[in-house]
């Protein structure tokens, strides 16, 4: 059956009509183009349903494209996800303390279940079908990488945190791919060695912002820096050669409160064709990107941190520990805040090695 606007607000009525959270007026604005709406309301407008006339219907915040699906039990969905999360929203606003915060998530969980069991069940999944969730990850969530998340929002200890993932690659190919002094690589020298050496008038700022630091921790080799010199930044093509099949750039720019994710897979990046992906984005009980997308594993991930740690307050910690979560990434932070992790210069009058 073709979805029409009628379709939607008869079904939708009658939902409201079966449910003590729900009324007529809480149906998403219904058009034909978001362009007025997204004028009037801007992204933080709510839900917006640009209806088609072949039956398709695109949600939409402000300009940005949510979903799009010809299934009228997903549109009653995500407008009823819509709903309870405004709802949820406007609890923990008026409600003090943090404890409201973290128990955002399950506040909008639990309204899905007073309205259908199987929307509770497909929002605790976090994605679009019925999918049963994932069992709860069971350990600490910021014993991997989420713990790097609170200072790495002020850049410290680096602005980009960068990540390799192939075949046989290493920590020594990438970082000499990337520009790192050839002797200081082969030699094994650690963020302590280079922090001894810069005794000749320069602050420990300027030191910082003139190395860098890698190694490998689980299935990747990372980067971690504040700038690259001119010309010395590894290509795709590059990396390609020496067998790396996937990369993820975390960037901060705190003083503009930018922070960006950049991902890619097999030499294409992975973006649901929206370009820069900002980490600002998510916020907790929304699904960040787009729904049923090439980056729908993340909103899936992020959902079972949120609901599997409330205890985080910190959207910066959860959404790190979404990204541990579905791609195993990690950072050695006994050896980062000792000091021992490997580190090098960037080598000056030299081309990097392709």
């Amino acid at each position: 059956m073709q979805i029409t606007e009628h379709t939607i607000k008869r079904a939708w009525h009658q939902i409201a009509a079966d449910s003590d959270l729900l009324d007529d007026a809480m149906l998403a604005p219904i058009g034909t183009s978001p362009g007025p709406y997204a004028r009037r309301a801007g992204d933080r407008g709510g839900l917006y349903l640009a209806l088609e006339e072949d039956g398709m219907v695109r949600g939409y915040h402000g300009y940005r494209e949510l979903f799009a699906t010809r299934d009228l039990d997903q549109v009653l969905y995500l407008v009823a996800e819509e709903a309870v999360g405004q709802l949820a929203e406007h609890i923990a606003a008026r409600s003090p303390g943090r404890g409201p915060v973290t128990n955002l998530v399950t506040g909008q969980a639990r309204m899905l279940e007073q309205i259908n069991p199987a929307w509770a069940r497909r929002f605790r999944s976090g994605g679009l079908d019925d999918t049963p969730p994932a069992q709860p990850c069971g350990r600490d969530p910021l014993e991997r990488f989420a713990w790097i998340a609170r200072s790495w929002r002020q850049q410290d200890p680096y602005t980009h945190l960068a990540f390799f993932r192939g075949e046989g690659i290493s920590a020594e190919q990438i970082a000499l791919l990337h520009g790192a002094d050839p002797e200081q690589t082969a030699a094994g020298t650690c963020l302590s060695d280079l922090r001894g050496m810069d005794g000749d008038g320069r602050d420990s700022w300027e030191a910082d912002w003139q190395t860098f630091c890698f190694g490998q921790s689980g299935d990747w080799v990372f980067l971690m820096y504040h700038e690259m010199p001119p010309g010395v930044r590894g290509d795709g093509e590059a990396l390609s050669r020496r067998g790396v099949t996937e990369t993820v750039h975390l960037s901060a720019t705190a003083a503009k409160a930018i922070y960006t994710l950049d991902y890619t897979r097999d030499g294409r990046r992975l973006d649901d064709d929206r370009g820069v992906l900002e980490l600002i984005w998510y916020h907790r009980g929304r699904a960040p990107y787009y729904r049923g997308g090439e980056l729908d594993f993340l909103n899936q991930a992020i959902r079972r941190a949120e609901l599997d740690h409330p205890e985080l307050v910190g959207e910066f910690e959860l959404y790190f520990h979404a990204l541990d979560d579905a791609l195993g990434l990690h950072l050695p932070q006994q050896d980062i805040q000792e000091g021992t992790v490997r580190a090098a210069h960037w080598a000056r009058g030299t081309s990097r090695q392709g």
